[in-house]
């Protein structure tokens, strides 16, 4: 088995950063790793997998109890053993935000606009939905009005339902008449209502730190499992705080050579190499009330486009 030191830097790396946040790495894991293998693992077997990474028992254990009391997960006590389950809202939570990760690059963009118009709520309410809106990359074009080129439908939805405001917030959709889809001035608006400058040099901070771990990963040859795991944990999770931040703007919105494009490549070319290798290490260490976590679901298989 082959041992990458480029990977173990990686690592390192992660177990000196201060704080270590486990509870989101813990999220990573979940969505990346367990959602698509049927979203329940013993406490135990997930305690040793992430000791490598730096996660020492307690701090496991303190994370798990806040996802918990968060709503994520429910746990299921068999004898001395805990079994933690992903709840039907912490699925839900969880689909949403890992589906922009695995989606394919750049869908055909209709020229449309979702526009969200909250003039009608209070102040405190509309603060609270502006937040989740800008969760869903959207932007505030306007006092109250706030819009995406390319929002998700469902979850726009589910926002306003979960915040009972449908009856006071007006949706609709909207194109640009009598001019390009990409006229300079709502090129301008663009670059007015979303930083991506900031996030365009993260992006790049990403490609510097992973580009060579995909050359070495094109030289090498059988993998240690435990690293194809370690590798594919710590990108997703880097991606993943990227992309939380990401408005997800149709490209031709998008300044030239916008560096989340060649991250999302890199992301996709790293994890197609080492998904295989990571799912074996899965298969020998983690466990179910009923045994080894089960084969991942048909649809983990059409992640980026495909694997």
């Amino acid at each position: 088995m082959t041992r990458l030191r480029c990977i173990e830097e990686l690592v390192q790396e992660f177990q000196e950063q201060r704080p270590i946040r486990g509870g989101s790495l813990i999220i990573t894991i979940f969505g990346d790793a367990i959602a698509p293998r049927g979203g329940t693992v013993w406490l135990g077997s997930l305690i040793n997998l992430l000791e490598p990474l730096g996660l020492n028992q307690r701090l496991v254990r303190t994370s798990i109890f806040r996802l918990t009391k968060d709503g994520w997960l429910t746990s299921n006590q068999i004898g001395r053993r805990s079994y933690y389950t992903l709840t039907d809202s912490g699925r839900r939570r969880f689909e949403s935000a890992f589906r922009r990760i695995y989606a394919e690059l750049y869908p055909e963009w209709d020229g449309k606009w979702d526009m969200v118009l909250a003039t009608q709520l209070d102040n405190e309410l509309r603060k609270v939905l502006k937040k989740e809106l800008e969760w869903q990359g959207f932007g505030n074009i306007a006092p109250s009005i706030m819009a995406h080129p390319m929002a998700d439908q469902q979850e726009l939805y589910n926002t306003l339902q979960e915040l009972c405001v449908q009856a006071e917030v007006i949706h609709m959709r909207a194109e640009m008449v009598g001019t390009t889809q990409t006229s300079a001035a709502l090129k301008q608006l663009v670059h007015e209502c979303w930083n991506l400058q900031q996030l365009a040099e993260d992006y790049k901070q990403f490609l510097d730190r992973f580009r060579p771990i995909l050359r070495a990963l094109e030289s090498a040859e059988n993998l240690e499992p435990e690293q194809c795991f370690q590798l594919r944990t710590l990108l997703i999770h880097h991606y993943r705080r990227l992309l939380l931040r990401d408005p997800l703007l149709p490209e031709k919105l998008l300044p030239a050579d916008w560096a989340g494009t060649s991250a999302r490549v890199l992301c996709r070319n790293i994890y197609r190499r080492i998904y295989a290798g990571a799912d074996q290490w899965l298969a020998v260490t983690q466990e179910t009330a009923d045994g080894p976590l089960p084969e991942p679901a048909p649809r983990f298989y059409k992640r980026f486009g495909g694997l």
